[in-house]
């Protein structure tokens, strides 16, 4: 560690001192520099040539660029290109120092192409997103804020989905986390601003939770599949950075407003935004603040078949889920711009996303013969909430600054009930039991209940018609009968800070080679609760509780009560506790006066954790002009971790539990060289290889000190993190051809490979020694593993029609990736290997849309299938018991209509075909869940300034 701390020190006094030796050296080569705009803002990704030297460069996303001319006195010619627009060529006459045009205004293509940019609601975002694609080092997909509007797309999970290779994770019907190419989740790096967001993952991984983020908040996603070392190595499946709303050159205001309607709660929504950009003090300061907020009542109803070793059914739930959600964000833009040369910016944003859910699950307990249900009422709070200051300077004409520092935390928690202490919230689970006294019918010969296709002797039902059928029908689910058996409230709770401090340099060593190189540090704070459990129940000194006895209120829209499955289910209608009963009966003083004990087991002090992680960063790297048409980009990175973390240890024998502190510590480093490729034989056409390496850390929860041993049994049960875990590390390999078409649209296919080491699942080793056995589970670096996959996209607009059809157009893109991973299990005390697929890894994903733009109007309808993937990996039984995630095929719609300059109607609609999320153990007969959401919509005014 004091090695690299030296080793960076030093880097950055060697820029330091490379920025002074440079800073006043003149070249004879003048600076060009200015900005490209249209009518509506300014342009990003314009390619600019020097027609005299060759000279190219292209505008960055603030429409800006700089270049190197020829000797004073030369006149030379600027041309620009840029997709859809008019090519201007433009005279200048050097000068000495920098030539500063100011903005150069671009028009729109003649032809067809001139209405559609002129009038269109679609085509212009899909123009900048196409020029940043295209002029971009590394390889990667673009989408631009406009072009989010357009989509039903309410979050920044949702806002990416339909990028190529793109998959999200759903939950309760929004999107959550998104991954790239298949890998897992925690494997693609979210980016904000180009620097990592901090987790505040449920269950503690480095997956970042994006629905607290609204899309309103986002100027441009980019989705970097071959990352280059000026980006974050901690990227294996790759990076998608979301860029917040800057300064405009000009005033911006405008304003939405919509309402909606979710077929299951039956209740209105309602959504509105408001951004107001503009410039002061004789365009010195910039400001853009950007608010949203999206209020929704939401619903969904979950048929969960849970099952036992021998595939017999343990039970089956009907668990329906009516709450609100309301999305809040603030983002805060604000620039000084000294001069050309000199500016600072900063970038604060808040953003809360609430969740209250309350939640009505009945049970068929079929192996106790008893029924059960569950009421549970719980707040979920997520917040990520920070800021970003930073400065870009001009040192000289080839000399480049910036440095940045932010402070972001993420946040998730669940702070009720109120009636307990705070150290005691979560969510609280109130569970009422009714025994069969008459039992079950329709059960094997060996008592058991199963599917059909499971059951030994033929006596079984099918997947999704799985009944009580008690011998007596009178018995059945009954408030009067079912007596309160336990409260409990379960925690998960977790916090992450990141503190980020970044130093780069770039310099135009000649008109062919620009170098860049750059020192980054970041301090990270994680403490959480891992899934603990605090219990109460009866200690029968005084007498059961029913559910009737209990204040209740009306079952929430009774009326359409899983009307997906075949068979009435409203029988399992139970009116539920109210929301304060709820609370009150976990009030110490109620407690105690109905005879509730604690039962908490002390494994809880286990899943407690704090630690902080620090990672020094250094990169070096090159882009080098071969020919006016092949460049190569090269360097390497460095990423040093450490890491302090503390938990504690939890031995439990039959005298009782003891519980100790535990603190581990580990060091390691990450090496990451990379080389890419990019020839373009004309502005059309680009074709890219790239070899990069990247790496993966492990989750906290997986690298927790504790320690969790039971010697309570005739095997002795130890449950442990690891962490000495090493990251998992990945060597890439890409090929991509993209085709860009004049009238706005692209053709591209690819090839990729990785190659990985240092794979993290869980271990299970069962060891004698002295005759005691002992079964330890531990996470470790088990196996090695390969991706491979193949993608390829079409975005093409019918302009070979006229008139009417003119307008119509498709959008598709497919991926598909093949994973394999060998996975060592115990199988009685023999090692198996098991050949799996890697988890949330889709072998097949592809995105359709069909659209229409003309005159003012667009529809789009847009279909979204991700392929089944591996949920859970059991690593005790075997892939015969994996959960999977089963094809998810949800189809949208989206209309927008332009009234006049400023003002147009939408209407968005998701999940038209009621499309549920499955899961299944094993076979995909075997299912774990069907989740139905319903659909929703809403209709909206939009006004722009």
């Amino acid at each position: 560690m004091k090695q690299l701390k030296t080793f960076v020190h030093k880097f950055s006094k060697l820029i330091f001192l490379y920025i002074l030796c440079s800073y006043g050296k003149q070249s004879d080569a003048q600076v060009i520099r200015g900005t490209v705009a249209e009518q509506s803002g300014k342009l990003p990704g314009v390619s600019l040539l020097v027609k005299e030297n060759g000279n190219r460069t292209s505008t960055n996303l603030n429409g800006e660029f700089r270049l190197q001319g020829t000797k004073v006195g030369d006149s030379v010619t600027l041309i620009t290109n840029y997709i859809g627009m008019q090519e201007r060529k433009i005279r200048i006459q050097l000068h000495d120092g920098i030539n500063d045009l100011a903005t150069i205004l671009l028009e729109p293509a003649e032809g067809k192409l001139n209405e559609v940019v002129i009038n269109g609601t679609f085509l212009p975002s899909q123009r900048r997103a196409y020029a940043i694609q295209k002029n971009a080092t590394s390889i990667m997909n673009v989408i631009a804020s406009d072009a989010i509007g357009k989509l039903p797309d309410r979050n920044a999970a949702e806002a990416v989905q339909r990028v190529q290779g793109v998959a999200v994770a759903r939950y309760h019907g929004e999107a959550d986390q998104a991954t790239v190419r298949g890998t897992p989740f925690a494997w693609t790096s979210t980016l904000l601003n180009g620097s990592r967001l901090p987790s505040s993952s449920v269950y503690g991984t480095r997956a970042t939770v994006l629905d607290v983020v609204p899309s309103e908040m986002i100027q441009y996603v980019q989705v970097a599949k071959a990352i280059t070392p000026d980006i974050e190595g901690d990227a294996i499946g790759g990076s998608i950075n979301f860029i917040t709303r800057t300064a405009p050159n000009q005033r911006q205001l405008g304003a939405s407003l919509a309402g909606g309607y979710n077929t299951i709660s039956k209740n209105a929504t309602y959504n509105g935004s408001i951004n107001y950009g503009d410039r002061f003090l004789k365009d010195k300061l910039g400001v853009m603040l950007t608010g949203a907020i999206w209020d929704r009542n939401w619903g969904a109803d979950s048929y969960d078949l849970s099952y036992a070793q021998d595939r017999s059914i343990n039970n089956m739930m009907l668990k329906r889920y009516m709450g609100k959600r309301k999305t809040v964000g603030l983002n805060l833009g604000l620039e000084w711009k000294f001069n050309e040369s000199h500016r600072l910016f900063g970038r604060g944003m808040v953003n809360k996303f609430d969740d209250v859910r309350p939640v009505y699950e009945s049970y068929v307990d079929f192996a106790r013969s008893r029924y059960q249900y569950n009421y549970r009422y719980s707040h979920y709070e997520t917040t990520l909430n920070g800021g970003e200051i930073g400065g870009e300077h001009q040192l000289n004409n080839k000399t480049q600054f910036h440095w940045a520092y932010s402070n972001f935390t993420s946040e998730f928690a669940i702070n009720t009930p109120p009636t307990t202490s705070e150290d005691r919230r979560g969510l609280p689970i109130a569970t009422f039991i009714q025994p069969i006294p008459g039992g079950l019918s329709g059960l094997s010969a060996d008592g058991k209940k199963y599917l059909l296709q499971d059951s030994p002797d033929g006596i079984g039902q099918d997947p999704l018609y799985i009944t009580a059928q008690p011998n007596n029908a009178a018995e059945t689910i009954n408030p009067n009968q079912l007596t309160l058996s336990s409260l409990s409230i379960l925690q998960l709770n977790n916090r992450e800070n990141d503190q980020v401090g970044q130093l780069n340099v770039t310099h135009q060593t000649s008109d062919r080679l620009k170098l860049k190189a750059g020192v980054k540090y970041r301090s990270k704070s994680k403490r959480g609760i891992n899934s603990a459990q605090l219990v109460q129940v009866p200690d029968g000194s005084k007498p059961a509780i029913t559910l009737s006895s209990l204040q209740t209120e009306n079952f929430p829209n009774r009326d359409n009560f899983f009307s997906q499955l075949p068979n009435n289910q409203s029988a399992y209608i139970i009116n539920p506790l109210t929301k304060q009963q709820l609370f009150d009966l976990y009030d110490p003083a109620v407690l105690a006066a109905n005879g509730f004990r604690d039962a908490s087991s002390a494994n809880n002090q286990a899943t407690i954790y704090h630690g902080r992680e620090n990672v020094w960063a250094a990169y070096i790297m090159g882009e080098y002009d071969l020919t006016p048409q092949l460049k190569v980009i090269g360097g390497l990175r460095n990423e040093h971790t450490s890491l302090d973390i503390n938990s504690n240890r939890v031995r439990t024998t039959a005298e009782g539990s003891v519980v100790e502190p535990v603190t581990a510590n580990s060091d390691y480093n990450a090496l990451l060289p990379m080389l890419h490729f990019k020839y373009s034989p004309h502005n059309k056409l680009n074709l890219r290889a790239a070899y990069t390496r990247t790496f993966s850390r492990a989750n906290f929860t997986d690298l927790l000190p504790n320690e969790r041993i039971d010697a309570t049994g005739a095997i002795v049960s130890i449950s442990m993190g690891n962490p000495k875990l090493k990251p998992t590390f990945s060597n890439n390999l890409d090929f991509m051809a993209e085709y860009y078409f004049e009238d706005i649209g692209i053709l591209s296919g690819g090839v990729f490979y990785k190659d990985l080491t240092n794979v993290i699942f869980n271990d299970r080793t069962l060891t004698n020694e002295n005759g005691t056995q002992t079964l330890l589970s531990q996470p470790k670096n088990l196996a090695s593993a390969s991706i491979f996959g193949l993608e390829g996209g079409i975005n093409k607009r019918f302009n070979f029609f006229s008139g009417f059809m003119s307008g119509f157009g498709v959008e598709f893109n497919y991926t598909y990736t093949h994973s394999s991973a060998d996975l060592p299990r115990l199988q009685g005390e023999v090692i198996v290997m098991d050949n799996i697929s890697l988890p949330n890894q889709s072998k097949n994903l592809f995105n359709a849309i069909l659209y229409y733009e003309r005159n003012g109007v667009m529809v789009r309808l847009a279909g979204n299938f991700r392929g089944k993937s591996i949920e859970t990996i059991d690593n005790t039984l075997g892939p015969g018991y994996y959960i999977w995630t089963d094809d998810n095929f949800t189809i949208d719609a989206s209309a927008t209509v332009n009234l006049n300059k400023h003002l147009k109607l939408f209407l968005e609609l998701n999940n038209l075909t009621n499309e549920p999320l499955r899961t299944y153990i094993g076979d995909q007969y075997r299912p774990t869940m069907n989740e139905w959401y319903g659909q929703r919509g809403q209709a909206g005014i939009r006004w722009d300034l």
